[in-house]
């Protein structure tokens, strides 16, 4: 079996190794999708490649595979038994109402694996990425002639929730503070989640700090370097979505706490594999903290915040809300906010606007039925 080829870096722009390595690891992952799917839509690939980030070319790549295997699983429109292996002739008989009937089977299906049975349940929001993902498919070969019509005018619409529909989900200010001093003093872990803990607990803080000051996303925050920051000029770069770099401010306590982290806590580079040298936050293994490590610190830390169980603690997104609604309550222009967190459309930062953090809990407390407590 032959070994696994050694990947390096011949880095000729500014950006640092790790950006340009999770970059290739997405790409690598979209050839290897693109292996496995009809060769008719080879030209497909090379549109996408053109048009849109490698994040989303990924996700689509990985919709149109699953719509293959749904053809040869649960329809009789190919008699492929692999989706390299569907022919164009078939996918041209493929109706607006077969497409119909795969989103609806994608609104929650079974896969058994083993003795397993694995129930999936996609929310609207996702079923709309999915028909998005087909109808970019089926609209190119159309387009090209592969196929005679536009079958993507009868594809049912899918209604997503209006923006301000949807619960904003952050931190009260009081939540934040029990988070805080789970994570400066301990309480309220677990006897085993605090042996990690103190081999960890300048990390752990820098992390959730970072999450709650900037409103960073998982991605921009898992690849942070120790070369990212420049104390003396009191600024640190983040890649963001669509490769844009950003020059974020320090504020003391962000700098005390990633100080008192790198100083103190975080092990010599001496000490660490040559591809981890420069990470910023580290596992007890030596290694850049994966999105999933993360993500469970986090759920872990909110969960005491919330006084809930840690089944219940909230992802790194809910932190990123956190940080935008902590900064309009303190009469942040919205404008401003929209910078730091990097929306794209301002709408989307007015709707951490329209979200008055304690309007409900200001409501119903001074709305009291029983005489005892009407004061």
């Amino acid at each position: 079996m032959a070994s696994k080829k050694v990947i390096k870096v011949h880095n000729k722009s500014d950006k640092p190794d790790n950006i340009i390595l999770k970059e290739n690891e997405i790409i690598e992952k979209c050839l290897e999708i693109q292996d496995t799917l009809p060769r008719f839509i080879n030209g497909f690939f090379v549109y996408l490649k053109g048009n849109i980030l490698p994040s989303t070319r990924l996700a689509y790549l990985q919709d149109i595979r699953f719509f293959c295997n749904y053809l040869i699983n649960e329809t009789d429109l190919t008699e492929a038994e692999n989706p390299r292996d569907i022919k164009l002739e078939e996918f041209a008989k493929i109706e607006a109402a077969d497409v119909n009937v795969f989103i609806d089977y994608c609104r929650k299906y079974k896969v058994e694996k083993g003795n397993v049975v694995y129930i999936y349940e996609n929310d609207k929001r996702t079923l709309s990425r999915k028909k998005s993902s087909i109808s970019s498919l089926f609209k190119y070969l159309y387009r090209d002639g592969l196929i005679s019509k536009n079958i993507t005018d009868g594809f049912d619409p899918i209604k997503l929730p209006k923006p301000g529909e949807r619960e904003i989900k952050a931190l009260q200010d009081d939540e934040v503070m029990r988070m805080l001093d789970a994570v400066s003093r301990g309480t309220n872990l677990t006897k085993k989640e605090r042996e990690f803990w103190e081999k960890t607990k300048k990390r752990d803080k820098a992390i959730l700090i970072l999450f709650l000051t900037y409103g960073l996303r998982l991605s921009e925050l898992q690849q942070l370097n120790v070369s990212s920051f420049n104390f003396s000029r009191g600024e640190f770069k983040i890649y963001r979505k669509r490769g844009k770099e950003s020059i974020m401010p320090l504020n003391k306590t962000v700098i005390k706490c990633v100080s008192d982290y790198i100083n103190e806590e975080r092990v010599s580079d001496v000490n660490l594999p040559p591809e981890h040298k420069d990470a910023l936050f580290l596992s007890l293994q030596g290694k850049r903290m994966t999105e999933r490590q993360i993500r469970e610190l986090v759920k872990k830390y909110t969960a005491i915040g919330l006084s809930t169980s840690r089944d219940n603690g909230y992802s790194p997104h809910k932190l990123r809300a956190t940080a935008a609604t902590s900064l309009i309550g303190r009469g942040n222009s919205i404008y401003d906010v929209q910078a730091l967190l990097d929306h794209e459309n301002i709408t989307t930062t007015q709707l951490y606007a329209a979200h008055r953090k304690n309007a409900k809990r200001d409501l119903i407390k001074n709305f009291e039925w029983d005489e005892e407590f009407d004061k």
